[in-house]
């Protein structure tokens, strides 16, 4: 779990230096969790006990920790409540439901988590020596900190969720006697101790062996294979003796990558008490966004839209390769010539054996290994066995390319783990990425000229990095922290005298995108919103049953987006900026505002 607690806690530091503020209200909305606030009773006497329910919503397949023991880097779920102003209100410890056990892919454990909809009871009583006004009634402003990663198989949001705000009256009055909700007497078990281990060591190593057999039918590697063995033959024609020889030291080869994959997982687990763990990877929006791109190009390639050729020193017979060295390096590239056909299944047995002991980690990549070997050596000592092999045809161009739709399948899927805000762009860039992929490959060819073949790949090289710089986040740079639109908290944050910005926007609408790429990706522009305390609110107009849509017609009076409207303290009406150039008056506006305290 050590690798798990340290791309957690970096994903803290992360939005931390970006700028990510914990809002203030009386609910919380972001695009994977709802949480709001409701009391026991109206009013509570003084002496009198009551409590707090605060109603958890998760999308689908989000889910919170609930155990800090086997939480990673501690990120369960927390509730810090606080009276704001004094100590009238004394808060006893959070009762929390029965939670789930979740099976964690990237450590194949089980974990307590909380999912779905979900209740916690907050019990409190008030002081008995509180003074009340003549009136007999006063308010108090209780806060309650939430804290906890909310966490899919993919990726985690950042811990610091937000903070709830609710006013609690006491009074000499109050009837208590009709509570909104019953609170359990006891706190609900937390299912601690029921996780188990879901694998045995020797059917996990059994996999293992197993997946890396199955590196040895990937489309990649295929026809390859022949050509390598026979190679690997003709050397050694002078005694079957040698050829198995030969054979052992392409196996070698081949052990060679996965002992410098076991390395790496050393190194790391040793010196920076970590481990290659995928699982916690895939939970940093950045990766998941490297790795969707990426399999955007690795089906490219299973499309024939390029090709990555073999070395002549393999493919010929009289190349420098020979002897025990050159077949060393061969076995260690055609391991490496397998990871593109076989990157799900390689990530599937490293993710598994990466989260055990540094011992068995090392033994189960070693096996993978040890798997991909055994063909080879088996036909280098029985050469013969080649003519029974399937003979390279028109199969194995559509199990290619059968291949490259499922990777485009996991690649959109990955994206729309992304947050909302990036996936727009990064579906856009996926699709310029593949344009620019088949520019490379397939505008050129062993014909081409030298200078149009450098021509048109410098041209697809540029296409792509405006594209990026265009398209995606500016990398460990500082980002806007939108709130989904809300007429509520709008309403309740005009009502405090705060600043409010709220741009309307759709995802079909291509101004829409170039305004927040010239304007609000801006360092200025997004340290002015911070630095003002600027609440910011992305409204999402892309279907007409929005809310947003129906408030920018029947509220705003707005016929389209994109549109700006901007809430300044002490004005009656808000400012609105339409189009594309607004920043040079956003900016203005915000400049006059006070800062934060």
């Amino acid at each position: 779990m050590q690798g798990k607690s340290a791309a957690i806690l970096l994903l803290v530091l992360i939005f931390a230096a970006n700028g990510f503020a914990a809002t203030t209200t009386g609910s919380i909305k972001t695009d994977v969790v709802t949480i709001s606030v409701e009391q026991q009773h109206d009013a509570v006497s003084v002496g009198g006990r009551s409590a707090l329910a605060i109603y958890f919503e998760l999308e689908k397949d989000w889910h919170f920790y609930a155990s800090a023991k086997t939480a990673p880097g501690g990120t369960n779920l927390k509730l810090q409540p606080a009276e704001k102003d004094s100590r009238t209100i004394i808060f006893s410890q959070p009762i929390f439901p029965q939670s789930q056990m979740y099976l964690d892919k990237s450590s194949g454990k089980e974990l307590e988590v909380f999912s779905d909809k979900f209740t916690v009871f907050l019990p409190f009583s008030v002081a008995a020596d509180v003074t009340l006004p003549q009136s007999g009634r006063n308010t108090t402003v209780v806060e309650i900190g939430i804290e906890g990663a909310t966490c899919s198989g993919l990726q985690c949001r950042p811990p610091d969720i937000g903070v709830l705000r609710t006013e609690i009256t006491i009074a000499v009055d109050a009837a208590m006697d009709k509570p909104k909700f019953t609170v359990p007497v006891q706190p609900i078990a937390s299912g601690q101790g029921q996780a188990k281990a879901v694998y045995s060591t020797w059917f996990a190593l059994v996999l293992a062996f197993l997946a890396g057999l199955g590196l040895n039918i990937m489309p990649c590697v295929w026809p390859v294979l022949p050509i390598i063995v026979m190679r690997i033959i003709e050397q050694a024609k002078q005694s079957k003796g040698k050829s198995v020889v030969m054979g052992l030291a392409f196996c070698l080869g081949i052990l060679l990558f996965f002992a410098c994959l076991a390395g790496a997982n050393i190194v790391l687990q040793i010196f920076y008490g970590t481990v290659l763990q995928w699982g916690d990877q895939f939970r940093n929006p950045a990766f998941v966004l490297v790795m969707s791109l990426l399999l955007v190009v690795l089906a490219m390639f299973m499309f024939g839209v390029f090709t990555i050729g073999v070395p002549s020193s393999i493919a010929s017979k009289g190349g420098p390769g020979k002897g025990y060295i050159g077949a060393v390096g061969m076995g260690f590239l055609a391991a490496i010539l397998s990871t593109p056909c076989s990157f799900a299944i390689l990530v599937a047995v490293l993710a598994w054996a990466q989260a055990q002991p540094l011992l068995l980690a090392t033994v189960a990549i070693m096996v993978i290994g040890v798997g991909m070997t055994m063909p080879y050596a088996a036909l280098t000592s029985m050469p013969r066995l080649l003519k029974r092999l399937p003979k390279p045809g028109r199969w194995m161009e559509l199990f290619k390319q059968a291949i490259g739709f499922v990777l485009l399948g996991i690649a959109v899927k990955l994206i729309t783990a992304l947050p909302q805000t990036q996936r727009m762009g990064a579906l856009y860039f996926a699709v310029v990425l593949g344009f620019c992929v088949w520019m490379w490959g397939g505008w050129v060819s062993l014909t081409t000229p030298s200078l149009r073949k450098w021509i048109i790949r410098t041209v697809a090289v540029l296409i792509a990095v405006t594209s990026g710089m265009w398209l995606l986040p500016a990398a460990g740079g500082k980002q806007i922290d939108w709130q989904e639109y809300d007429k509520t908290l709008v309403a309740r944050t005009v009502e405090d005298q705060r600043p409010i910005l709220i741009e309307f926007m759709a995802d079909w609408c291509l101004t829409c995108k170039a305004v927040e790429k010239t304007v609000y990706s801006r360092k200025e522009v997004i340290e002015l919103i911070e630095g003002k305390g600027v609440l910011a609110i992305k409204a999402n107009t892309t279907s007409k049953d929005n809310r947003a849509t129906v408030d920018l017609k029947e509220v705003y009076n707005e016929p389209g987006v994109p549109v700006t409207i901007l809430y300044l303290p002490g004005q009656s009406e808000p400012v609105r900026l339409h189009g594309l150039l607004i920043g040079g008056k956003l900016k203005e506006h915000l400049k006059n505002l006070p800062q934060k305290d």
